[in-house]
């Protein structure tokens, strides 16, 4: 069984599928690694640094022809896979909605492919959880990338000279990179506020010392949503948060919105009337925005400045933390690989009727085969 960790091609990535520690502990399960020269450069890894972890460094070709796991953060062309053995398993971040043809591809080359990001949420699949890993890094991000265009402090400083008021931070959807950025703007000693349509999230927000700011009179949704996501809400809803935040928004420095329901486009939270209302030099920052955006204005890959606000559009935030983002993704795939490891066989054996491999399984037999992708 030898697993192929491939040098990402994708516009600024810069993760890595496998670190050394994971080549490791691959190689202690009864693997062989093979890792694509360079494929490590943007993460600070060195080709040597894999070599000493007993992986082989070769080409992409070689790495392709002779795996039967192949390892990538984002799902790479199928042409990039071909002279692939037949069954051979692509494991990383496939984005079918994004790009359905590259699934059928997938399929027609005769690939099993398994997509780390539809990892249900459940207990046992916590440690292979790749969007919480890399979602925690990007709400942290999100917080010092406003920091450095916000051009204040971010605590309250009493000098001899007068005081200097606390920045207040608004956060939007309180998810995983919510929480962190909650947490982050709140170690930075800003006043932070937050919102979301979970009910079950007000008291996670006020557990982390922020202010809930949620709509009373109408009601959001229960518990945790489905599977961990906010769903598309009423009409009626909306309006009233929309109230809300109009009224809350004004008042801010910087807002950062999280918000993204799965397989549609992130929903609309910041309006530009919204943006006019505030403060001239104030920043938002839009995590959504590759997603279609959660701001008006928002311009993917991009820092705009509107109504004399800056809104920072950074796409795939997480590879601005390439070091620690590949070292949390490595870990989720040893984790995920580990599960299902037979070690008879020395290879992972994916059980067809599995709760972890029917949530992530796309592509087998030459045919799309997940529910969420049927024509």
């Amino acid at each position: 069984m030898q697993i192929g960790v491939l040098r990402e091609t994708a516009e600024a990535e810069r993760r890595v599928a496998a670190t050394p520690e994971t080549v490791k502990k691959l190689i202690g399960l009864g693997a062989t690694v093979a890792v694509e020269a360079g494929a490590g450069a943007g993460a600070n890894i060195s080709d040597a640094a894999f070599s000493e972890a007993g992986a082989t460094v070769t080409d992409r070709k070689a790495v392709v022809s002779g795996s039967d796991l192949i390892f990538a953060v984002q799902g790479p062309d199928a042409k990039d896979l071909k002279g692939a053995k037949a069954g051979a398993t692509l494991v990383a971040i496939l984005a079918p909605f994004a790009d359905r043809a590259r699934i059928d591809a997938y399929a027609k080359a005769g690939l099993t492919t398994l997509a780390m990001e539809f990892m249900p949420r459940i207990t046992r699949a916590q440690s292979m959880d790749v969007l919480s890993s890399q979602s925690n890094l990007a709400g942290y991000k999100s917080v010092i990338d406003a920091a450095e265009s916000y051009g204040r402090a971010f605590p309250m400083m009493m000098t001899a000279a007068g005081t200097i008021s606390a920045a207040r931070v608004f956060v939007m959807g309180v998810g995983v990179a919510g929480l962190q950025a909650i947490a982050t703007a709140r170690r930075l000693g800003a006043l932070v506020s937050a919102t979301d349509v979970r009910a079950a999230t007000k008291e996670q927000i006020e557990s982390l010392g922020a202010k809930a700011i949620f709509v009373e009179n109408v009601k959001g949704i229960e518990g945790e949503g489905t599977g961990g996501y906010a769903t598309e809400m009423s009409d009626e809803y909306k309006a009233a948060q929309a109230a809300l935040v109009s009224s809350h928004i004004a008042k801010q420095d910087i807002v950062i919105t999280t918000a993204l329901i799965p397989g549609r486009p992130a929903p609309r939270l910041v309006t530009d009337a919204q943006i006019a209302s505030m403060k001239p030099g104030s920043v938002i920052v839009d995590l959504a925005v590759e997603s279609g955006g959660n701001v008006e204005g928002a311009v993917a890959g991009q820092s705009v400045i509107v109504h004399g606000v800056t809104i920072i559009g950074h796409k795939n935030v997480p590879s601005r933390l390439a070091a620690d983002a590949s070292a949390l993704y490595a870990r989720n795939l040893f984790n995920f690989i580990n599960a299902f490891w037979d070690k008879d066989a020395k290879a992972p054996a994916f059980a067809a009727d599995d709760e972890i491999v029917k949530g992530v399984k796309l592509t087998e037999g030459g045919a799309v085969v997940h529910e969420r992708l049927a024509n």
